[in-house]
């Protein structure tokens, strides 16, 4: 039985990729930052009661907390095969308008989150001689997005970081690939104005938002045997809004 450990796991599309997991009979190693009541309710939600999961609560910001989440997993299942970094938050605000704390905390938790938990995995991957990687990103990472230049910046952040990592390890037989969503329902695109997502949905080839299995559908396809020669990779969710 193989091992995950997904950070950010307490909702929207973590949460998702969790059950998916559950589903092609993973272990679990679930990390969150603050709703406990959530992470209990996400493992009352598997169908599939044949796993075994944890729950870390953790700031992968910070340095030595991402490192207790890694050690924690290796701790109760010995070895790790995939980890899914998908912690995130905005702050969104235009430019004049941002304070420095407001760049500063989504460039911490985005960015530096996701590194952390990567240079915490890659000595034992490396050991392991194998392991997946997948760094969920965004498209206003590709493309850019008004009133989100911290959120825009920490997420092609994780882009290079990704293809970096992939040169590097890629030799170790440890694939490290992108996932790249659009505009996908969630309690995030729930806050946004009904307005600016009619205006939103203009621009979506598909004419309608994702949903979260659809991002868990290429995190299943990118930790598959299927996969096996794609590394470095960004895989656009996006429903064409961005090409």
């Amino acid at each position: 039985m193989k091992t995950a450990i997904i950070t950010g796991a307490s909702r929207g599309i973590g949460a998702e990729i969790a059950k998916r997991l559950n589903e092609l009979n993973y272990n679990l190693v679930l990390n969150y930052r603050s709703s406990t009541s959530s992470m209990e309710e996400l493992i009352n939600s598997f169908t599939n009661k044949g796993t075994k999961n944890i729950i870390v609560k953790c700031d992968i910001s910070n340095y030595e907390e991402a490192k207790k989440l890694i050690e924690e997993a290796y701790k109760n299942f010995g070895t790790v095969d995939v980890i899914i970094n998908d912690a995130g938050i905005t702050k969104d605000n235009l430019l004049p308008l941002m304070t420095e704390e407001e760049f500063d905390q989504v460039i911490e938790i985005n960015l530096k989150g996701t590194f952390n938990c990567c240079k915490h995995i890659a000595k034992r991957m490396i050991k392991q001689k194998q392991g997946r990687i997948i760094n969920i990103s965004s498209v206003v990472g590709l493309a850019g997005n008004a009133g989100q230049v911290n959120y825009s910046a920490s997420k092609a952040g994780v882009i290079g970081l990704t293809k970096s990592m992939a040169r590097e390890l890629g030799r170790k037989n440890i694939l490290i690939n992108v996932v790249a969503p659009g505009f996908i329902q969630t309690e995030m695109t729930e806050k946004i104005p009904q307005e600016l997502k009619e205006e939103m949905l203009k621009n979506i080839p598909l004419q309608r938002l994702g949903q979260p299995s659809d991002i868990a559908d290429c995190v299943e396809f990118l930790i598959s045997d299927k996969a096996s020669y794609i590394t470095g990779q960004v895989i656009s969710v996006n429903g064409g809004y961005y090409m």
